[in-house]
């Protein structure tokens, strides 16, 4: 079913509606991001995912603006929104199913335009140190601080994902104003990328809404201890020889009826 949403390269026509939750939903009337911006260029052109909610696409013109004032950096580079009409993807992520979610590289935007190829073959910076637990200095600089927390202030924020490594290094050396720390959450990967995820915007009633994050700042609490068990480690590959047990692959009745409609829609 996956393979339908991401054969699919158009949106429907129509006013924009997320459906569903973030890894389980669909969107309507998609709206694209131009792949180029005063401070912003697509990347990973190929997988045709940078659609999303027109309030997405208007928070990332903001973000990049801001952004590049608070890092002095050129600007950003965008990865993954959503496909067209949402949905699962064939690959990369189990969310950015109703257009509200936008991955956005730790990589300053260059100074001249990407050439399509190079938005494929460009990798993004791993900020974190081999062991997993602490941050690479070599790499990770006080910019990339100010590039999340400009983004966990942004209104309409729900969540900022990071790896837990960095969430860790914040949390020893944010000073001054640290409410927004309760809005980064620690998530699998996410050592290369921030993920961004917006609220239900209002009046989406077919959205379903996460729960709120909570107003403690998330640096002492049991949900983030438990990043540093064997959690936060890589999942290694399985022994030689075994195949593992394929993931359960989502179906079409497993997202909310609306969706077959926006699949469906000329």
């Amino acid at each position: 079913m996956k393979y339908k949403f991401a054969a699919v390269r158009t949106p429907t026509k129509g006013p924009s509606e997320p459906i569903g939750y973030y890894p389980k939903g669909c969107l309507q009337g998609a709206v694209a991001l131009p792949i180029n911006g005063p401070h912003w260029q697509v990347m990973r052109l190929s997988r045709n995912r940078n659609w999303g909610t027109p309030q997405l696409v208007r928070f990332i013109k903001t973000f990049s603006d801001r952004a590049a004032k608070a890092t002095g950096w050129n600007g950003i580079l965008v990865g993954d929104m959503a496909q067209p009409r949402g949905g699962p993807a064939v690959s990369g992520h189990v969310s950015h199913q109703t257009g509200l979610d936008v991955d956005i590289w730790f990589i300053p935007m260059p100074k001249d335009i990407l050439s399509a190829q190079q938005r494929e073959d460009m990798a993004a910076n791993n900020l974190v140190a081999s062991d997993w637990k602490h941050i690479n200095p070599k790499v990770y600089t006080p910019q990339h601080m100010a590039f999340i927390k400009t983004a966990a202030q942004m209104p309409g924020v729900e969540r900022v994902l990071v790896n837990a490594a960095i969430k860790k290094q914040m949390c020893e050396t944010a000073t001054g104003d640290r409410s927004w720390l309760s809005h980064v959450r620690p998530w699998y990967g996410h050592h290369d990328h921030i993920h961004v995820r917006l609220a239900c915007p209002p009046g989406a009633t077919e959205c379903k809404k996460q729960p709120p994050v909570g107003s403690g700042e998330g640096c002492a609490d049991a949900d983030f201890k438990f990043w540093f068990t064997k959690a936060i480690e890589p999942r290694k590959p399985p022994p030689f020889g075994v195949t593992p047990k394929p993931p359960k692959q989502i179906k079409l009745a497993d997202l909310p009826a609306a969706c077959k409609a926006v699949l469906n829609a000329p």
